[in-house]
């Protein structure tokens, strides 16, 4: 058994500023950061447009990104939520740069940008690799806290919480978390790692469909493990495509093409060249991310293309490699030049606005457990979250959960009397998966199963439908679980396949369409 003061389980924006704010304020508590890939690897990593923050006094002001984060949401955002992100997100902004993180200037100013659903200039980024320059500049602060300790390879299989105590009853209404199992994939050896306080920051779930532009590791386990301990989980129904990522003919993680293009002036066109977004939203091309993925997803499936085009060809070409070198190298790696042809792309599973329910201080239902980030439900995004407001929120959480856990530890009232009880992880009797093809056709079939019946449009009947083949996958999975040594490849298929339950019964329980989510059925109803 390792303890801890706090177990932190992501390395993302969330779990890395949360962890090295609560180091800073309380130097003495033991810090574990576990993550389940390379310590890098993280949903942040991968954000390209930047962080919505209000700089620019003159012509920008709270209560417009407080109004344009409220329309994006479709008002089912929480208002005092929303004040308290906008508000806080100037200082938070500035701890980063204090720590090292490297935005773009333009004339001794922040260069700001400008996304779907904004209505003045205020995304601040590093050319299209701003998540990738904050997961640098955390990372490198994080290692030189002295009592912050990083493990990589080191997957979470579930927290702990009285229901592993023998012969212990489960209070719903009082249960407390006292750390998590984890397996040490270098080892192959399951850990317990008890602590006072744990933080969820695993990020998103966009695996549980076919194309995502989330990175592999976003299998939403955070949410999975914290619904399997009876923790509050919600808003599920509400999952962001992307307009815009890449198209490939290969299945998995898509690249994204940033809304910041748009913002830049790119325009949506058919393969044949013809502008369609007109159709759809007097905005157009920066109406918000729902609208345009629906506009996009509505031509496809009249012209029976498998892809619209991004075109570019008319924008500046010296602004666009300045601002967007990564993707034109994408690009071109892809044999598609920008400035002579459209970019074929499609919207892909990109950000999910639901999960563990959070209060202000990001604590959960679940007593001494924390979340931060896309793995919760925080009343910022309501049902659709506006362009370059998750890195945000997870900088404005993170300290704001990293202030309420000073607080408790320095109460320092933890009652740990079950956690003597709670026995270290037996896999006696179980046995290897012999053959890993199981795990993976069934991902495949849920995956599938997701994109076909539960994607940007449903219905009634796909619903239905996908609540039916989900019951099959469901038993199959568990029937493994149950006698299997378990893997990251299982515990991951466990996990979508309990995301996608939640997702599916929480579209079913909708009355009415509402931002992200969208039944064609109730357009009538």
């Amino acid at each position: 058994m390792i303890k801890a003061d706090v177990l932190v389980i992501g390395s993302g924006i969330s779990g890395l500023s949360y962890a090295i704010k609560v180091s800073e304020q309380f130097p003495d508590a033991k810090i574990i950061i576990v993550t389940k890939s390379d310590e890098d690897e993280s949903n942040t990593k991968y954000a390209q447009g930047g962080l919505a923050v209000v700089t620019d006094l003159k012509n920008d002001n709270f209560q417009k990104h407080i109004d344009d984060t409220m329309r994006a949401g479709d008002g089912e955002n929480k208002l005092e939520v929303v004040e308290m992100v906008v508000r806080e997100a100037p200082a938070r902004f500035n701890e980063i740069v204090e720590w090292g993180a490297n935005f773009d200037k333009k004339n001794g100013e922040f260069a700001l940008g400008r996304e779907g659903g904004h209505t003045e200039n205020r995304i601040v980024h590093h050319k299209d690799i701003t998540g990738f320059e904050i997961e640098r500049a955390l990372l490198q602060t994080a290692k030189n806290s002295p009592n912050i300790e990083i493990l990589d390879h080191h997957y979470v299989i579930d927290i702990i919480t009285q229901h592993h105590v023998p012969g212990k009853e489960l209070n719903e209404g009082e249960i407390n978390c006292y750390g998590a199992y984890i397996l040490d994939e270098n080892s192959k050896s399951i850990k317990k790692i008890t602590s006072k306080i744990t933080l969820v920051a695993t990020g998103g779930a966009g695996h549980v469909y076919k194309n995502t532009t989330n990175p592999t590791i976003a299998t939403g386990d955070g949410i999975a493990f914290v619904a399997r301990a009876k923790g509050r989980v919600s808003n599920m129904q509400y999952y962001q495509f992307h307009p815009t990522a890449l198209y490939s003919k290969i299945d998995g993680m898509l690249f994204l093409i940033s809304e910041a293009v748009r913002g830049d002036g790119a325009k949506l066109r058919t393969k044949k060249g013809e502008k369609f977004m007109q159709k759809y939203d007097e905005r157009e091309e920066l109406a918000s991310r729902d609208i345009v993925a629906r506009a996009i997803d509505a031509e496809m499936k009249i012209t029976g293309d498998e892809y619209v085009g991004l075109d570019c060809r008319e924008m500046n070409k010296e602004k666009f490699l300045e601002h967007f070198p990564n993707i034109y190298k994408k690009c071109k790696s892809e044999g598609v030049d920008p400035f002579t042809q459209l970019i074929p792309v499609v919207p892909a599973c990109h950000y999910l606005m639901g999960g563990i329910d959070i209060d202000k201080d990001g604590q959960s239902s679940i007593n001494n457990l924390f979340a931060v980030g896309e793995c919760t439900n925080s009343g910022l995004h309501g049902a659709n979250r506006l362009a370059s407001n998750s890195l945000l929120e997870g900088l404005v959480f993170g300290h704001n959960a990293a202030i309420k856990t000073v607080e408790l530890l320095k109460e320092n009232n933890f009652n740990f009397d079950d956690l003597k009880a709670v026995p270290e992880w037996n896999e006696e009797g179980m046995k290897i998966i012999d053959e890993m093809v199981i795990v993976s056709y069934l991902r495949k079939q849920l995956q599938e199963m997701m994109s076909n019946l539960v994607g940007i449009v449903r219905s009634n009947n796909r619903l239905k439908m996908a609540l039916q083949k989900h019951e099959e996958i469901a038993a199959a999975v568990d029937e493994i679980y149950h006698y299997s040594i378990l893997s990251p490849q299982l515990s991951e298929l466990r996990n979508l396949t309990t995301v996608a339950h939640l997702i599916i019964i929480q579209s079913m329980e909708m009355t009415q369409n509402k931002g992200a989510f969208y039944n064609k059925d109730l357009v009538q109803a």
